[in-house]
């Protein structure tokens, strides 16, 4: 297990904070509904579900927005969710993996294909680009639950495989991964040592990530902000490095 940083470039840039706030929580809210509905009411008893409240509460999305969640799934909600995996390449030759939890086909498959097309990308078969990461469990602390050899020697004991810090902004935090089949054991041991996390998922991790500088860079940006933007779009992964330097030009 190793502790590096790359945090910013691995997490690929997940969010602007209250301007997508409102739509986090819709994202939020449907995935405890779809889980709700398939595995039932007891997160105790429904991994999925465990794992879509602690990512919840992980954003302080409030309790009873989490409730009425649950309660939607029980009530017979999220029978025409289906889950579909989008794959393709961005600017740069960057590839690019998108989770969609959607109740029309054709909508996601137009849109995503749009925001491809639009942003320099084009959109691919299933399978053309997942060979190049690996399935994980991802689990995600703040800052705060302390520096990088404590949070490390807590991951070893846990189970887990590697960790990313990174302590320099506010914000920042840590990334720390293991086996997919692991995730829920994994993040019961860390919350036991490091306390609650911000967010625990199933994740696809890049095998090698790409260098994108210049024009290229600022493109494939738009291309994961139009993918995160979709009201369908779970979740977006893609294997791309940015210099500290060329990021801090694109946010200026």
């Amino acid at each position: 297990m190793a502790g590096h940083s790359k945090f910013k470039n691995i997490m690929h840039r997940k969010g602007r904070q209250d301007a997508v706030r409102s739509k986090m929580f819709a994202k939020l809210s449907k995935e405890i509904t779809v889980a709700s509905k398939m595995g039932g009411p007891d997160p105790d008893g429904n991994p999925r579900l465990r794992l879509a409240i602690a990512n919840a509460k992980g954003q302080s999305m409030p309790k009873d927005n989490i409730s009425r969640a649950i309660s939607k799934g029980q009530a017979g909600e999220g029978d025409d969710y289906f889950e579909i995996r989008y794959e393709g390449y961005g600017p740069g030759g960057v590839a690019v993996i998108v989770e969609a939890l959607t109740d029309n086909k054709n909508r996601s498959a137009g849109n995503v294909r749009a925001a491809f097309t639009k942003n320099g990308g084009q959109m691919g078969e299933t399978g053309s680009v997942g060979f190049m990461f690996d399935r994980v469990g991802e689990i995600k602390y703040p800052a705060g639950a302390g520096d990088e050899n404590a949070v490390m020697e807590a991951a070893i004991e846990a189970g887990a495989e590697d960790v990313v810090s990174d302590l320099e902004e506010e914000g920042d935090g840590h990334i720390i991964t293991c086996g997919f089949e692991e995730l829920g054991e994994v993040a019961a041991n860390l919350e036991q040592a490091l306390g609650e996390p911000e967010s625990v998922n199933p994740s696809w991790k890049p095998q090698n990530t790409v260098p994108v500088d210049g024009d290229k860079a600022g493109t494939l940006l738009k291309l994961i902000d139009a993918l995160e933007d979709d009201d369908d779009v779970q979740n977006v992964y893609a294997n791309f490095e940015i210099d500290d330097e060329v990021m801090a030009s694109l946010s200026s």
